[in-house]
């Protein structure tokens, strides 16, 4: 039986994408995993994860990433977002899949829901979702990394875009970048104050049609 688990990584953040992650593990290599300290990925500390994702590399995991940008997210909303993006990590995964496990309580929209099964926690309890959400954070904080050197004065490589009192402090100071979700509360009320000007400009990251 294949199972493909299916996580995401950065819904709460006000800035950068969210990223979904689908995986595949194999008995063997989720028991290597597993003995190895895979879980849930806020349950590891940024080191633990960076070698646990190359740890999936050396096994030849079988996993897929989507990203859905800012832009997107600002359109639709974060839900709509999130579930679009796991689709298209679950269809890039190039396998016949028996059952796909979604962390959550949402099914994807472009999956059959008799193939889906949606599990709240699912990421503290079943290891191919553990593992897929190790690899969506992972790759979202690189992201975050990425964006660091092209805005750094929003100190996105210490928060990753969270709204932390620093974050919101530099948002209210210097308005959004072009990569902050206009749509959420923490830049909505500067982009209000900011009407009348030449509003935030937006840029698509990580994203396709």
């Amino acid at each position: 039986m294949t199972v493909a688990g299916v996580d995401e990584a950065g819904r709460g953040p006000i800035a950068g994408p969210v990223v979904a992650a689908a995986a595949v593990l194999t008995p063997p290599q989720f028991r290597v995993l597993l003995s190895e300290g895979l879980n849930d990925s806020k349950k590891l500390s940024a080191p633990k994860r960076e070698r646990l994702f190359a740890r999936m590399g050396e096994l030849g995991v079988v996993w897929a990433a989507q990203a859905a940008s800012n832009v997107r997210i600002d359109s639709t909303n974060i839900l709509a977002s999130t579930l679009w993006a796991m689709g298209r990590a679950v269809r890039r995964i190039g396998l016949p899949l028996d059952l796909v496990v979604v962390d959550g309580s949402s099914y994807i929209p472009d999956i059959p829901r008799a193939l889906q099964r949606v599990v709240p926690k699912a990421d503290a309890r079943v290891p191919s979702v553990m593992a897929a959400s190790v690899i969506a954070k992972v790759l979202r904080d690189r992201a975050m990394t990425a964006l660091h050197r092209f805005f750094p004065e929003y100190g996105f490589d210490k928060h990753k875009g969270y709204p932390t009192a620093f974050h919101r402090r530099m948002v209210d100071m210097l308005g959004p970048s072009r990569v902050h979700r206009l749509s959420f509360v923490c830049c909505k009320h500067v982009t209000m104050e900011m009407s009348g000007k030449d509003g935030p400009r937006q840029t698509v990251l990580f994203d396709d049609k």
